[in-house]
């Protein structure tokens, strides 16, 4: 076998030196070994480009949908690439048909004849928009039978939106969703230029959801465009509010009975009223993503202790009995029926005095969302005594 092998390689290689003699074979052969190289050059060029068609549509993708500027390293366009990667997965930014018409459903919402026109906020799926929400809402209706109440919400403007408030719209309420423009709210205000900021990536807006930030800021422009009543979704309404003008509720007092925080769950305003104007303003140039109540509660507080016994600015500071009168960390205690280790004084005395002196009660969702309304509890007395519909007060 060995012996065949090596007559065999020497009978091939005397046959290719035989063969390599012929003229026309030689330039047969420099031709194929020329198209062979060609062929491994355009083999290896297609590889690359394969390769490199893998990753570029990943790219072209971020780049799309986020508008990031994906060509050149420096620093700013680094900076723009991150800021724009924080923005939420939202359509808050979107303008269509919807955010076209938004003025002009506006006006002929509030132009039929409202007890008062309230405002709310829902920048949140249609799902999130529970029993909670709903209860809420229905108080407003409870103590203003003839109000008018607008949430600015692209999510619950819609068919599954309009079948969560159907309910109450076949009982003749006047209630609506309405999809928010906001370049329209912020126009010729000093929030404007910040609000484009955001939008294009010069502005961070922070590790703060910014929903809840636009959510600060939508309220103050709605009333500083339409006039009006805002109030967050987490608020039961206890009596009418047509006796108040131009208010905001302290949510803290020192031992003077002079106010030590303010929040902006409830505002009651006039349009065009300087203060809000402040509060926009204070909201632009200040604005910090990543300091929570910084740009809502905290920045009120600010403003108003600015501006306030300051002539042109004509407003009202109420009591935390008004609106907040038990405190983030008590509001516990009124889901619960009370037992005999707890003090029922205190249960009969604040029920007494939310009937008699409070407008409302914020539950502070935050810390009261995952709380079961239990049976017999003052919430679940309250929100009996309060509710149209009244549909599983004790789920929420």
């Amino acid at each position: 076998m060995k012996f065949k092998r090596v007559v065999s390689h020497e009978i091939f290689g005397h046959r290719l030196v035989s063969w390599s003699k012929s003229p026309v074979i030689s330039v047969v052969l420099f031709s194929l070994l020329l198209f062979f190289m060609c062929a491994y050059s355009i083999i290896s060029n297609m590889s690359l480009q394969s390769a490199a068609f893998k990753v570029l549509p990943i790219s072209f993708i971020i780049s799309t949908q986020r508008n990031m500027i994906v060509e050149g390293d420096s620093e700013n366009d680094q900076f723009h690439r991150g800021i724009l990667r924080k923005l939420p997965e939202n359509e808050i930014f979107r303008s269509d048909e919807l955010t076209e018409k938004f003025h002009g459903r506006v006006q002929e919402f509030f132009n039929h004849k409202c007890e008062v026109q309230f405002f709310m906020t829902w920048i949140s799926t249609a799902e999130s928009f529970g029993t909670r929400q709903i209860l809420a809402v229905e108080s407003v209706f409870k103590a203003h039978p003839h109000g008018c109440l607008m949430i600015l919400s692209r999510t619950l403007d819609s068919a599954q939106g309009h079948m969560i408030l159907k309910p109450l719209l076949d009982r003749g309420f006047k209630v609506q969703a309405v999809t928010p423009d906001f370049p329209f709210l912020l126009k010729n205000t000093p929030a404007e230029a910040w609000f484009n900021d955001i939008k294009s990536g010069e502005k961070d807006p922070g590790v703060i959801p910014l929903a809840q930030n636009l959510s600060n800021l939508m309220r103050l422009a709605a009333l500083y465009k339409y006039g009006g009543v805002y109030l967050d979704t987490d608020f039961i309404v206890l009596k009418s509010f047509k006796g108040l003008k131009n208010t905001i509720g302290a949510q803290s007092i020192n031992s003077a009975m002079n106010w030590t925080r303010l929040n902006n769950a409830v505002l009651v305003f006039d349009m065009n009223h300087p203060l809000l104007y402040e509060f926009i303003e204070e909201f632009a140039l200040t604005f910090d993503g990543n300091k929570w109540g910084h740009n809502g509660p905290y920045m009120v507080s600010r403003v108003v202790h600015r501006v306030e016994g300051r002539p042109g600015y004509n407003f009202t500071i109420l009591l935390p009995v008004a609106f907040y009168p038990v405190d983030w960390i008590n509001i516990v205690r009124l889901f619960k029926v009370p037992s005999q280790q707890a003090d029922p004084k205190w249960f009969e005395a604040k029920l007494q005095e939310l009937n008699e002196k409070s407008y409302g009660l914020h539950l502070w969702n935050k810390r009261s969302s995952k709380l079961m309304v239990e049976e017999g509890s003052a919430m679940g007395k309250l929100l009996s005594e309060h509710c149209v519909l009244c549909n599983q007060i004790y789920s929420s």
